[in-house]
């Protein structure tokens, strides 16, 4: 290229096929749509590659007319250069369009995509079924807080428990198991369906449903620490997990499963923290409770901000709460070992006033998850009294 007067390209003996054609297109990108470029070279068919690959990148070319002198002038196509007219931008980087097409894909946010794209299906593609601008920051949280089970735990920190005592812990663990499961499957289900234009909840949701694998992990080990099978899983159990993931709609999803039923698995976690009657059972359930609180977190910011956008969405919420307690109606609810085990690890003793004491705190355990149900249902903005009710219809199996 020359400085000051036309633009020029050398390209000696260069071929349009050998990288030569870099040259050509960085000599456009410095001029004028329409504007002239004019190419010189002595490479074997030159004026044919020429010719073609203008046609192809859609600029103009008048092929050269005097000895001596260039061998074409491409006159610049339109402002998208090349092959690249009719591409589309896929907006700024740094905050989601309203709706991202099915043409997009999969590019990153702030690409520009190529006319003709491939269509995905992906059907969580609305800025207001998923979006919540604390969904990155969550992310960064989670990856930064990502724990090793093996180093995490104190697995071999020695302890003593009655044998009653394990089989309780075992049985909490089973029970924790099964819920768990339940909540990797859904926000997996779900990440695959978001546009990857929401990037940032796409991940989000992916790390959720490692955390859950994580958790899975460490209450197996738990479990079969001193044991070499697992407790009791009930039909009622199964019943109310199934349908949560049952459930199709990413709102309806988010407000059984993360505002409702880990929502009230925070309040188990610390329940169970407090009264560990180990070390190794204590720290998991910190950690595993450390973990719930954001995914807790996520789908409150989701929902309130969906609410905001779509009020109707209250209605939809209140009915799916509804139809979940009225098919779980025949269920016996919470597992009856799940329920005594829970009870003998907060008494402590077999003594019938620590008994007493163990079954008054489960009973504080289950008001305040009815509590913190009241607060969260009444932050994505439901009024106190439909909160209320809302919560009292809770599956009786806490998640």
């Amino acid at each position: 290229m020359t400085e000051g007067g036309p633009c020029t390209v050398e390209l000696g003996d260069l071929g349009l096929d050998q990288g030569g054609h870099l040259l050509i297109k960085r000599a456009l990108r410095t001029v004028p749509v329409h504007a002239p470029v004019a190419v010189y070279g002595d490479a074997p068919e030159l004026a044919i590659h020429l010719r073609g690959w203008c046609r192809a990148q859609g600029h103009d070319i008048e092929m050269a007319q005097i000895t001596g002198g260039p061998v074409a002038v491409i006159h610049r196509g339109g402002a998208e250069v090349g092959r690249w007219r009719g591409a589309q931008s896929t907006g700024d980087a740094a905050t989601p369009e309203e709706r991202a097409p099915a043409n997009w894909g999969l590019a990153g946010r702030g690409a520009t995509v190529e006319a003709g794209m491939p269509v995905f299906d992906f059907p969580l593609d609305t800025r207001a079924e998923v979006w919540a601008k604390e969904a990155a920051r969550l992310y960064a949280q989670a990856a930064a807080s990502q724990w090793n089970p093996a180093a995490a735990i104190p697995w071999d920190e020695p302890f003593v428990l009655l044998d009653e005592v394990e089989d309780a812990v075992v049985q909490v663990m089973t029970y924790l198991i099964e819920n768990e499961t339940a909540a990797l499957v859904i926000p997996a289900r779900f990440a695959s369906q978001v546009h990857p234009h929401f990037r940032e909840v796409m991940q989000l949701l992916a790390i959720q449903a490692a955390d859950e694998a994580r958790h899975i992990e460490v209450f197996t080990r738990r479990a079969l620490l001193r044991r070499s099978k697992l407790g009791l899983s009930t039909a009622g159990g199964q019943a109310s997990l199934k349908t949560l993931i049952d459930e199709p709609d990413f709102a309806l999803s988010a407000m059984l499963l993360s505002v409702l039923g880990e929502g009230s698995f925070l309040s188990l976690l610390w329940f169970l923290h407090q009264y560990a009657p180990d070390p190794v059972t204590r720290e998991i359930a910190r950690l595993v409770g450390q973990d719930e609180a954001r995914h807790v977190a996520f789908g409150i910011a989701h929902l309130t901000r969906h609410v905001q956008e779509d009020p109707v969405l209250l209605g939809r919420l209140a009915a799916a709460i509804e139809h979940r307690h009225d098919v779980l109606a025949h269920t016996a609810g919470l597992n009856e070992e799940v329920f005594d085990s829970l009870i003998l690890l907060a008494a402590g003793s077999w003594q019938p006033e620590a008994l007493r004491a163990g079954w008054e705190k489960v009973q504080a355990l289950i008001a305040d998850m009815d509590q913190g149900r009241i607060r969260r249902l009444r932050k994505i903005g439901f009024d106190e009294q439909s909160a209320r009710s809302l919560s009292a219809l809770h599956t009786r199996n806490f998640m």
